[in-house]
């Protein structure tokens, strides 16, 4: 069903901070739905401020929260005038735990608080957030910031996210709300978050925003639809050739000659289902052309969902020397882009852009030393004791054996938390010297960014994105956004 209040451009909620406020504000200034990346944003936010938050835009998100304790306490203990020394690390956060008061809990909040409202300051057009579901301990504080600032649309892939449009409606009333998390080898934990937890009452109930799950099958769509509390009103519909995490090959697995998984009739999507589920659905995943959105439309689609094109434009959160290297080497000719089936602790194919001086690369792979120090992708299971407990198939073998898991699965796996926070500029330095290495993840559709570099332009813009999937004519603008804060 298409929806003339909806836009013909969603922009990618890419993560680590490559869809970061900035980018997020180009695109909803230039008619799109801008999207901000609440993945690991926690990190994220006290990053930027050890990093001396250049102009002040953290500190005044921080200020206008409406939690001015703990924003000066976060104020207080992170920020770092002119920033850290030359050899100075990130201060480290402890390890998330399914604790309901946890500290990280209360950044988190901040922290998706922070970035919507950046993302929304100055205009009143729409902003999302885009979560992990294989991501599951931050999200719901992510959002209760997030909602706070009053965000537009809710994003979330990676997984099946039945229990978000429940959680949704509860904190918006500021009532506490549960995720159900996975345990390995079967059973659940509860992860709750109580906004009473902050201290601070609000009276006035928070705008409940519509919530997009990111699909890669029509049948998930049909599953969301009837067995999902709270409902859904949209769709983001993924094909393979997306960035990011992609959902694995439907059946048993096959792999072609570079080792990548093979996609076929069963991961196929059936466009007619998803007309007939009569609500407004994005296709994302190699669209991001003009000739995409137009057979995106033909299909019977609000639009497109572009990831790529945006990841790459100046107001991207990409690590800018990163940026111009691929923009670089776009220019001088093709850039592989290799979908990992093991790369991803969570199990999950991952795109990875084969680039010197990345993870891409199995010598600088080889030469890092193999850690977990972050954490976002970690995996819950039980020990012996039957006691709740957390493992990362990237971290060192011996430790990751020692909690019960299999060695066969930590082959080839990559540090995707610390990696990617590379990417978005936040590396951390290491004891031995140096800095995390990156890993930079992208669409088939990279090659794309060669049509907006056209006339020797070293460089485009978001706007210069919308323009040209477009063709120069105006996307639709969301009508129900509103000012950060706002309570319609």
């Amino acid at each position: 069903m298409v929806d003339k209040t909806w836009p013909r451009i969603i922009q990618g909620g890419m993560g680590v901070a490559i869809s970061n406020w900035r980018l997020a504000h180009a695109v909803a200034a230039a008619g799109g739905l801008g999207v901000v990346s609440g993945t690991g944003i926690d990190t994220v936010l006290i990053r930027r401020l050890q990093d001396g938050d250049d102009g002040g835009p953290v500190r005044q998100a921080l200020a206008a929260s409406p939690w001015p304790e703990l924003a000066h306490d976060i104020t207080a203990r992170y920020f770092r005038e002119g920033g850290r020394g030359p050899s100075e690390p990130y201060v480290r956060l402890p390890a998330w735990t399914a604790g309901p008061r946890s500290r990280r809990a209360a950044l988190a909040m901040m922290g998706g608080f922070v970035e919507c409202w950046l993302a929304k300051r100055g205009h009143a057009r729409p902003i999302g957030v885009n979560l992990l579901t294989k991501a599951p301990l931050p999200n719901l504080a992510v959002l209760y910031g997030a909602m706070s600032a009053g965000v537009d649309v809710v994003l979330m892939g990676a997984g099946i996210p039945r229990d978000i449009p429940k959680a949704l409606d509860r904190m918006a009333g500021h009532h506490a709300a549960s995720l159900r998390g996975d345990i390995v080898g079967g059973g659940h934990f509860d992860i709750v978050f109580d906004p009473a937890w902050t201290g601070v009452a609000q009276a006035a109930p928070l705008r409940r925003p519509p919530f997009f799950p990111v699909i890669g099958a029509h049948s998930l769509a049909l599953l969301m639809e009837r067995k999902t509390p709270g409902g859904v009103e949209g769709f983001i519909v993924e094909t393979a050739r997306s960035g990011g995490h992609s959902a694995p090959p439907r059946g048993a697995r096959h792999v072609n000659r570079d080792g990548e998984p093979i996609y076929g009739p069963r991961d196929e999507v059936d466009w007619q289902v998803m007309r007939d589920l009569g609500k407004p659905f994005y296709i994302a995943g190699g669209y991001g052309t003009q000739d995409g959105l137009a057979e995106a439309v033909a299909r019977g689609a609000q639009g497109v969902q572009v990831g790529t094109l945006f990841a790459y434009c100046e107001e991207s959160g990409m690590d800018s020397p990163l940026r111009e290297q691929v923009l670089a080497a776009v220019r001088r000719g093709p850039v592989t882009v290799r979908t990992d089936p093991d790369a991803s602790p969570t199990g999950f194919p991952f795109k990875v852009v084969r680039l010197e001086g990345t993870l891409s690369e199995p010598a600088t792979y080889a030469a890092r030393p193999r850690r977990c120090d972050l954490g976002y992708l970690r995996e819950a299971y039980t020990d012996s004791a039957g006691s709740l407990r957390f493992r990362c198939a990237a971290e060192p073998v011996r430790a990751y054996v020692a909690k019960g898991g299999r060695a066969e699965d930590t082959v080839r796996r990559q540090c995707l938390c610390n990696g990617l926070m590379a990417t978005a500029g936040f590396a951390q330095r290491l004891p031995s010297g140096g800095t995390e290495p990156p890993i930079l993840t992208s669409g088939d559709a990279i090659l794309e960014t060669r049509n907006l570099m056209r006339g020797g332009r070293p460089a485009y813009t978001a706007r210069d994105v919308v323009r040209y999937l477009t063709a120069g004519r105006a996307a639709p603008v969301f009508a129900q956004a509103s000012q950060p804060g706002a309570h319609p």
